[in-house]
């Protein structure tokens, strides 16, 4: 038995497969970032610990443009505590399917997937901690769910490790 524990043990974990962008290729409604935050856009959403104890809670507003080759997105937001955070994302259309974005906090190169009403944005962010700011990297996922609405769930980690999640939800004027 102790010889086959492995074995079963290594089957069961490679069986286990990541979410991909492509799984979602012909799903509804499709999503094209470009078109959806174009305009304006409110939101809210909270911010939940490692162990999905709500830490912080926010609304916010955006507002996009884009004129054929770059969407900038102009985010506004307002925390529970009071604390107001603004950022400008540049968002360009790189593939059929790929993005690539920039904003002053996040480090190096945000790159966007998208198939289906699924799009996939992985990026380095410099989030305020303690008197410093510390890297994190955001998974994001936002699925269109209507003309108006769009759901956005993010995984935060450091070091590999799951420091909190993101759930953000998205109305289009």
């Amino acid at each position: 038995m102790r010889l086959l524990l492995p074995f079963i043990l290594f089957l069961l974990f490679s069986s286990c497969s990541e979410m991909k962008p492509e799984d979602y290729k012909n799903t509804k409604p499709e999503i094209k970032i470009e078109e959806y935050f174009q305009g304006n856009v409110k939101a809210w959403g909270m911010l939940q610990g490692r162990s999905g104890e709500v830490k912080r809670q926010f609304v916010a507003d955006m507002k996009g443009n884009f004129d054929g080759q770059k969407l900038i997105l102009d985010e506004t937001f307002i925390w529970n505590d009071g604390e107001k955070q603004e950022r400008r994302w540049t968002i360009k259309k790189v593939g059929e399917n790929r993005y690539e974005g920039t904003a002053p906090d996040v480090v190096g190169l945000a790159k966007g997937v998208s198939y289906g009403s699924a799009f996939k944005f992985e990026y380095k962010l410099l989030v305020p901690y303690k008197d410093k700011k510390i890297k994190v990297k955001f998974d994001d996922w936002i699925f269109k769910q209507d003309d108006k609405t769009a759901i956005n769930k993010a995984t935060l980690t450091k070091f590999g490790f799951k420091v909190g999640e993101l759930t953000v939800f998205f109305i289009k004027d």
